[in-house]
């Protein structure tokens, strides 16, 4: 992996009030690495996606996407959300629309193209997340399973240079999960830069190129899945896992 990395961020900080959500955060994401980021509930792993798509403003450190600060508002700020596809715990698919027409809006309202190259790819998409047979239903329709994978299909019809995920997986039913996991296991494979906030380990020890631990709002260690489950560095990750692996 060479080149520019695709995301920088640079002793970030932010706040809610009093609260110190993210503390001196540093982060590189290369092209076509995965990264999972995983750690306690609260501890700010979901802030720091949010900070990376400028859903939340930072308060002091930097973010650069592809080389290029992150962009404050305006224009600028809409072509580098372009380029970063987010799916998000809760689908956020347009109830009254068909889920065609879901994964097709984005390109056709925010990059011009054409409404039948768009139909073609995004069906193209479907199909390839598994739920082609579903184009035309509304999301209501839909299991919380196949509404996740349409969410990821509508991510990608952006052709983002970054996925997020945060907690794509945490609203489903035990069943659904799978359905979701193999989806984004496909596209690691195909080599999609990623970070992904999750509580699925398995997915950790499968997919990432580099698992990052935080806990109250700091990167407490980072390092392959084979280091960080067999022989994590701090006693706060031993803790976090001794506690999630034992059930």
């Amino acid at each position: 992996m060479t080149g520019t990395p695709v995301v920088v961020l640079d002793k970030v900080n932010k706040w809610f009030d009093q609260l110190h959500v993210l503390r001196d955060v540093d982060l590189v994401v290369q092209p076509g690495e995965v990264v999972v980021v995983v750690g306690p509930s609260g501890s700010g792993k979901s802030t720091l996606c949010r900070c990376i798509n400028r859903l939340e403003a930072i308060d002091s450190g930097s973010i650069h996407l592809d080389g290029r600060p992150l962009p404050a508002e305006g224009k600028e700020l809409a072509r580098v959300r372009a380029q970063v596809g987010m799916v998000f715990q809760s689908f956020n698919l347009f109830a009254h629309k068909t889920v065609l027409a879901n994964v097709t809006l984005g390109p056709v309202k925010a990059k011009g193209v054409a409404k039948a190259e768009a139909r073609e790819r995004a069906l193209a998409l479907l199909e390839r997340v598994g739920i082609a047979d579903k184009a035309e239903r509304y999301p209501a329709e839909l299991s919380g399973g196949q509404q996740q994978r349409a969410a990821i299909a509508r991510a990608l019809a952006m052709e983002p240079r970054l996925m997020l995920f945060d907690e794509p997986t945490s609203a489903l039913d035990p069943e659904m999960i799978a359905e979701v996991l193999d989806v984004m296991v496909g596209l690691a494979a195909e080599g999609t830069t990623m970070i992904v906030v999750t509580h699925e380990m398995g997915f950790a020890r499968s997919a990432a190129e580099r698992v990052v631990f935080m806990d109250d709002g700091r990167i407490v260690e980072a390092a392959s899945p084979e280091r960080f489950f067999s022989a994590p560095e701090s006693d706060r990750a031993r803790d976090f896992l001794s506690k999630i692996l034992a059930h």
